[in-house]
């Protein structure tokens, strides 16, 4: 087994983690390599490029938080094979273990004793009066939101190639199941499962109350549009990535991407388990 490396270089304890995670790897015989960017931050050559994982690793460690592993998508490219998450820090949604638990890490791929949780990708594409633009990947959700003015912005959406409805809002998410735990529920949004076969369509504060989240089967198109131009350019934003700068004229075509994403869970940790610790629920 060959374990990929990619790090948040913004962790203040990023390089001690990754000498312990190969350390730890070693000791139960897995050969790793560092992701291309991350090694040229510690100083070494040879690293291995982000989109090449896919031939060259069978596990992609990627060594931050939640942030760092929404990062990860877009320098992994499509990625079918697990992705753990190592926390620097406290156990995060999208996590699978934290830096103080590299050796049950690294014993866990050496018997396989772990398994994977496939979550669905967002794939969008951003069409303006032509041909569309190169697809944008999300784990979390896609927005389209209002830009530099202070006032409420007005948007279409469609599901299907039908009218769902014209917005006044602050701005719309679109989110996956995966999502839900994010941007999505600050907005108002409910939670789900990660294996449901759903998109939630979300509202950015809304002008009427009446305007809620809508959740809707993940086999349908959505596109989202500006429908004055007087109110100026939106910011087309993706996992809080990507921003680009969206027109009346420009839509945003929505749809679930042909892959996925495949987060390696250790035995015994679930999402469940995850949001009793992050919303500090009661139970077991």
């Amino acid at each position: 087994m060959k374990v990929g490396i990619l790090a948040n270089p913004q962790k203040p304890d990023a390089r001690r983690v990754i000498g312990e995670l190969r350390e730890a790897l070693a000791r139960y015989g897995i050969e790793s390599v560092l992701e291309s960017v991350t090694a040229e931050w510690v100083g070494e050559s040879g690293g291995v490029a982000g989109r090449d994982f896919q031939k060259e690793v069978d596990v992609a460690a990627v060594l931050g938080g939640d942030g760092t592993m929404l990062h990860a998508v877009a320098r992994l490219g499509v990625f079918e094979k697990p992705v753990a998450g190592v926390n620097i820090g406290t156990l995060g949604f999208l996590t699978s273990c934290t830096d103080g638990e590299l050796d049950l890490f690294a014993s866990a791929l050496a018997t396989g004793e772990f398994r994977t949780s496939r979550r669905t990708l967002l794939e969008a594409r951003v069409c303006d009066n032509g041909e569309p633009m190169d697809p944008f990947y999300a784990l979390n959700e896609i927005t389209l939101a209002r830009g530099q003015t202070g006032r409420l912005v007005s948007l279409l959406a469609t599901v299907g190639g039908e009218v769902l409805n014209h917005y006044r809002a602050d701005g719309l998410i679109v989110a996956t199941p995966t999502g839900s735990t994010a941007y999505s529920l600050s907005a108002g949004g409910p939670l789900i499962e990660p294996a449901a076969n759903v998109f939630l369509i979300t509202p950015i504060c809304p002008h009427s109350l009446s305007q809620r989240t809508l959740v809707i089967s993940d086999d349908v198109e959505i596109v989202l549009s500006p429908e004055r131009k007087e109110e100026g350019a939106m910011l087309f934003t993706v996992d809080g990535r990507e921003t680009v700068p969206i027109s009346k004229g420009t839509r945003i075509i929505v749809r679930k991407a042909d892959h996925g994403f495949h987060l390696l869970r250790l035995e015994g940790r679930s999402f469940y388990e995850a949001l009793r610790q992050k919303l500090k629920w009661s139970g077991g």
